[in-house]
């Protein structure tokens, strides 16, 4: 095979000028290896890890039309200038999104392509030999040099079993020195934590393909079948069949809510939650009792029932001006502080358009009598119930657009006013009527449940997750304490002769005893033994192994 040696090219406008040199042309091949490579390192990797966190916050930020379709056309009807070019970068649908996805996607063949050629390092370097011992060991991070009466072959086996307790893996390249390498479980525990990362990662992707989540107030004496469309909200994966969901029947029995009474700095602080249920796996099966608590859910056919929070659905009845009911249930009111004012709505869609009524205000469990600042509750428990309502008419649902059931758009309604034009403002305790003025009908407080606020969840990739996180720690561990040491060790003979500074017997140049060493030991079995270590990064053990070396050589003996 001909190569082709690249030519040199003279300038046209000087020839006689030196010749600049032909740089090779860079080909699709060339530059495929280069992008595959800066791809796979791990700065990459690092870097794109960063970017998918940051990638995330939009989604904590915006609603999600997934888990919310009515808030999110609710933010787009009050943000009509931005809400466009947000949908149409994919800010309501962040994790199904394409660049969300592709960031996603691009960390997992970086992990991938950054682990495969680590671990065939790896693999090699664990079936390798340690290094030969570098020509001057003085030079190392730790040295140092001991003269023993051992021979040469002792001074080895001595050393050779000091670090083999020491853990190292041995050997010798030649008669006179020793080669000793530990630390080969930092770089298998870098190895087993971006494996566990690339498990994170896939479990993740699982249970977002796989995996659904639906969450539902269930007030007490209530029961629920679940299906995809009984779920106030309902977030199925990709993959997920909808008609395989568990046909599982819940019933609320009772819901135990325990709140601090005694005065002082934990006043009105919660307790206990317990929600009593009933539960059969299908519908008309029977139902066994149990009990949900805070981080102590039940379990049915491979998904998760939790307990996530608690409120109260007072019963409100509605009717005509005939007496006829419209409206009559426990409808849940959201607490939105520590005391639980909570607020909710009525939407009596009974009625024909433009005469619907939406009735919207607060529930007090423990009101304060004066609303001196307004609506406000001063105990979280049921003390003084009481409901603060305002009341419109007109069309609920403007233009059809779905919204939370949770708001009331009047964008189209009216506030019904009394005759002399002040606005409808309704104060009810439980077995108190409103009559509304024009004729409208009345409302009625008829009691008050409590409701729990359920989530089920399936997670396949939950498992997946769970052992390489652990994984992961265990990697991360040995990654950070176990360090990369090499130990070498050369052995030689005394010259004794340079020792005593001449040749000669008692009476020769020197003017000393040529068969002893300046520290009297006998030059006969004289050894110079000289220690080197080094370590990969920053190690403060090493000292302390050459020391532990050099005393064991000078004392002659294996430490235990």
């Amino acid at each position: 095979m001909t190569t082709e040696t690249p030519t040199r090219r003279r300038s046209p406008d000087n020839p006689g000028r030196r010749p600049e040199p032909a740089l090779p042309e860079l080909g699709p091949l060339g530059l495929a290896r280069f992008v595959w490579r800066q791809l796979t390192s791990m700065r990459t990797a690092l870097f794109l890890l960063l970017l998918l966190s940051v990638a995330a916050v939009p989604g904590s930020i915006f609603p999600q039309r997934n888990i919310d379709a009515g808030r999110v056309a609710d933010y787009i009807a009050q943000n009509p200038t931005t809400s466009p070019w947000l949908d149409r970068f994919g800010f309501f649908d962040v994790y199904s999104s394409p660049w969300f996805s592709a960031i996603y996607l691009l960390l997992f063949v970086s992990l991938i392509g950054c682990i495969v050629p680590r671990t065939k390092v790896h693999l090699q370097a664990l079936r390798s030999r340690p290094p030969k011992a570098p020509a001057r060991l003085q030079r190392l991070d730790e040295h140092a040099e001991v003269v023993t009466d051992l021979s040469p072959d002792e001074a080895l086996a001595l050393a050779r079993a000091t670090l083999k307790r020491k853990r190292f893996r041995l050997h010798s390249h030649d008669a006179t020195t020793l080669s000793g390498e530990s630390g080969y479980l930092r770089e298998t525990g870098n190895l087993v934590f971006h494996l566990a990362l690339t498990g994170i990662i896939i479990g993740m992707a699982v249970g977002h393909l796989l995996g659904w989540r639906g969450d539902v107030i269930l007030p007490e004496g209530e029961k629920f079948a679940s299906s995809a469309g009984t779920y106030n909200t309902f977030s199925p994966g990709p993959w997920v069949d909808q008609e395989t969901l568990p046909p599982f029947v819940l019933g609320l029995d009772r819901l135990d809510v325990e709140f601090n009474a005694t005065p002082g700095r934990g006043f009105g602080q919660p307790r206990e939650f317990t929600a009593y249920t009933s539960l059969a796996p299908s519908p008309g099966a029977p139902a066994s009792a149990g009990s949900i608590s805070v981080n102590h859910p039940i379990s049915v056919d491979g998904a998760d029932v939790f307990l996530l929070g608690n409120g109260y659905t007072p019963v409100i009845t509605v009717k005509d001006a005939a007496g006829k009911v419209l409206y009559r249930e426990a409808t849940p009111f959201l607490a939105q502080d520590a005391n639980y004012r909570s607020v909710g709505v009525v939407k009596v869609s009974a009625l024909k358009a433009p005469k619907q009524l939406g009735i919207t205000g607060f529930f007090l469990p423990t009101a304060e009598p004066t609303f001196a600042n307004g609506p406000a509750s001063i105990f979280p428990g049921l003390g003084n119930p009481e409901l603060a309502l305002s009341v419109w008419e007109g069309t609920l649902f403007p233009g059809g657009a779905p919204q939370s059931v949770y708001t009331l758009d009047t964008k189209e309604m009216t506030q019904v006013t009394k005759e002399d034009g002040s606005p409808v403002l309704v104060r009810l305790r439980p077995g108190q009527s409103y009559e509304l003025p024009g004729g409208r009908g009345s409302i009625t407080f008829d009691s008050v449940k409590r409701f729990a606020g359920l989530s089920v969840r399936t997670d396949p990739g939950a498992p997946i997750s769970l052992v390489s996180a652990i994984l992961a720690t265990g990697g991360l561990i040995l990654g950070l304490t176990v360090k990369r040491r090499r130990v070498f060790v050369r052995v030689r003979p005394l010259d004794t002769t340079a020792a005593a500074g001449g040749s000669g017997g008692p009476d020769g140049p020197g003017g000393r005893d040529d068969a002893h060493r300046p520290d009297g030991l006998p030059a006969r079995a004289a050894t110079v033994v000289s220690i080197g270590g080094l370590s990969k990064d920053s190690d403060a053990g090493l000292a302390a192994i050459v020391a532990a070396l050099r005393d064991s050589l000078a004392d002659r003996k294996d430490p235990s």
